[in-house]
């Protein structure tokens, strides 16, 4: 019987401490490193509870709430942040999201994998990984394009920058969508077993629910409203944090704030690569990656229109390097359908060097 993923649940204690820095000690980088640890277990109720139910609803219904919950922490944070006006730390949330589930998420599969099954590597569907790379690529197009246009238009107005950001986010929404049809429909990228943003993360096909319907939409509802208070309290003592531990907004939105929302998907599917459950693995990074390239970041630049100042989908040059590079990099390893220790490693190690490269960017 193989042991369940870790369990993070004891990280909940900062729940109450964190509140209690932000009302009682008033010390903000008190309240901003206990609300991150407090938002860890948080995410991984909130995919536990959307696991449940989608467990109950079938194949169908069941994807469209891991396509719709999926990312839901991250989408949280990024409003309050929007709505703050923090734009340069949710893109680097944003882009640290897929570097994480890319490269960190793979690297350490890949890695325990690899050691734990050391004969022969391990295998995988190529089809689906390829599938999965196309869509990033696609994604990374729409990053890099407006960018592009700043850098060498030799005269451009908030007005065309504005316009660009939202015809660009629409059309990866509207190719966000369309692959979530094509995968609820069944035919996905490799026959029978659809692969994509509708495809369940967490679980395994025989997978039985161990919650009730009703206790799994309590969890869900009530994690969500304690993850909007956490974050609230992550924006709000964000600004004195970074200016008392002298960090960039680039670092701390792409290492940090985008590390607390996946731990316990990095958790599962390292614990899945261990069990030599390589496609499941696969799914769980590469499934999250897509929802915040396709979906998680052009939306917020929908929502942004409703707050007091407007984001762009303009990410800076390092962002951009960063997110391209890992996706290539993923994609040619991916390729082969196979995966060992060493792999795992490198990947590792790209992650590392992305973080250093970024750690004094201003």
């Amino acid at each position: 019987m193989p042991k369940p993923a870790p369990s993070l649940n004891w990280l909940l204690v900062f729940v109450p401490i964190s509140l209690a820095a932000e009302f009682v000690l008033r010390q903000p980088v008190v309240v901003f490193i206990t609300a991150c640890l407090a938002i860890v277990p948080l995410a991984g109720l909130i995919g536990a509870a959307t696991e449940q139910l989608a467990d109950r609803a079938g194949p169908t219904v069941g994807g469209l709430l891991n396509a719709t919950f999926g990312n839901v922490t991250e989408l949280i944070i990024g409003i309050l942040l929007v709505w703050a006006s923090e734009f340069e730390v949710v893109k680097a949330s944003l882009i640290g999201s897929i570097l994480g589930n890319l490269v960190l998420v793979l690297g350490a599969a890949y890695l325990a994998g690899g050691l734990r099954h050391r004969s022969g590597g391990q295998r995988f569907d190529a089809k689906a990984a390829r599938a999965h790379s196309t869509s990033l690529l696609l994604a990374v197009a729409g990053m890099i394009m407006p960018a592009v246009f700043v850098q060498f238009s030799q005269v451009e107005t908030s007005a065309q920058k504005e316009t660009i950001s939202l015809v660009v986010a629409a059309v990866l929404i509207v190719l966000y969508v369309a692959a979530l049809v094509y995968s609820l429909r069944g035919s996905g990228w490799n026959g029978d077993r659809p692969a994509g943003p509708a495809r369940t993360r967490l679980t395994s096909e025989d997978a039985k629910p161990r919650w009730s319907a009703r206790k799994a939409v309590l969890v869900l509802m009530a994690t969500a409203v304690v993850v909007g208070i956490e974050s609230e309290l992550l924006v709000g003592s964000l600004e004195p944090t970074l200016q008392a531990l002298h960090l960039s907004k680039v670092f701390v939105g792409m290492f940090v704030i985008a590390f607390v929302g996946n731990v316990a998907e990095h958790a599962s599917a390292v614990v899945f690569a261990l069990r030599n459950k390589m496609d499941i693995a696969i799914e769980i990074a590469f499934n999250s990656s897509t929802q915040i390239a396709l979906l998680v970041a052009p939306l917020l630049v929908f929502v942004s229109l409703l707050a007091p100042q407007h984001m762009d989908f303009i990410f800076i040059s390092i962002e951009l390097a960063a997110v391209t590079l890992a996706t290539l990099i993923v994609s040619v390893i991916a390729m082969d359908g196979r995966s060992n220790w060493l792999e795992g490693a490198q990947l590792l190690g790209v992650y590392v060097i992305l973080a250093v490269s970024t750690l004094f960017v201003a």
